[in-house]
C-alpha cells in the first residue's frame, strides 16, 4: 500500500465523512446536550473501528455472501434507528438561554453512538465495497493489516469532523431554543426516514 494510495483514500473518505447521515444526526442531538459530545464520538468511532475488524477478518464477505445474515443485519440497523429517531423527537432538548441540557451518562452516549454507526448497514456496506480496493494484495503488509490502517485512517477523519459538528451545535445553538429544538426534530426525522428507506428496499427486495 502506497502513500499515494493511502491519500487517495482518505480523500474519498473524507468526502463520505462530511456528507450528512444519521451520524451528523446523532452529533446533533449529543450536541444539544451537556458534556455528552466527547462520549458520543467515542461511541461513533468505536462503531467503525468494529466494522473494520469485522472486515478485515474477512466476516465481513462471508455475511455479504448471505442473503438472509445481510437482511437480519439491515433491518436491526433499521429498527435500532427508527427507536432512536423517536426517542429523539419525543424527547427533543429545549435549553434555557445559555443552558445546555444535561445528559444520561457518558456510557450511555458512548454505548449508542457505536450502535449507531455498527448498526448501519450503509456503512458496513461501503467498508466492505471499498476498503479492500485501497489494498495492494503484493504489498509487504498482509491485506488484513492494510484494511486496519485504512479504517484508522477513516476513524481519524470522522472523529475530527464528528467534533466539530456536535461541538458547533453546542456553541451556536444552546442560545437559540426555538432553533435547537428544530434542529433536535430534523435530526431524529432524519434518523427516521433513513430507517424508513432500509426496511423499504428490504421488503421490495
Amino acid at each position: 500500500m502506497t502513500i499515494s494510495m493511502l491519500a487517495a483514500f482518505w480523500a474519498v473518505s473524507f468526502l463520505f465523512v462530511i456528507t450528512p447521515g444519521v451520524d451528523w444526526a446523532y452529533m446533533i442531538s449529543a450536541g444539544m446536550r451537556d458534556r455528552a459530545v466527547v462520549p458520543a464520538v467515542v461511541g461513533l468511532l468505536l462503531g467503525h473501528l468494529a466494522v473494520s475488524a469485522i472486515v478485515a477478518a474477512g466476516v465481513g464477505g462471508l455475511v455479504a455472501g448471505a442473503p438472509l445474515a445481510s437482511s437480519m443485519l439491515t433491518v436491526a440497523g433499521a429498527a435500532y434507528l427508527l427507536w432512536l429517531g423517536i426517542s429523539v423527537i419525543v424527547r427533543p432538548p429545549v435549553p434555557l438561554a445559555g443552558e445546555v441540557r444535561q445528559f444520561d451518562s457518558p456510557s450511555r452516549w458512548t454505548l449508542t453512538g457505536a450502535c449507531v454507526s455498527g448498526l448501519n448497514p450503509k456503512v458496513f456496506l461501503l467498508f466492505l465495497a471499498l476498503l479492500p480496493q485501497f489494498t495492494d494484495p503484493q504489498g509487504a503488509w498482509p491485506v488484513p493489516a492494510q484494511i486496519i490502517v485504512l479504517g484508522l485512517v477513516h476513524v481519524f477523519s470522522c472523529g475530527v469532523i464528528y467534533l466539530l459538528v456536535g461541538f458547533s451545535v453546542q456553541a451556536v445553538l444552546k442560545t437559540r431554543p426555538a432553533a435547537a429544538k428544530l434542529v433536535d426534530r430534523l435530526s431524529g426525522g432524519a434518523m427516521i426516514v433513513v430507517a424508513a428507506l432500509l426496511l423499504t428496499e428490504q421488503a421490495i427486495g
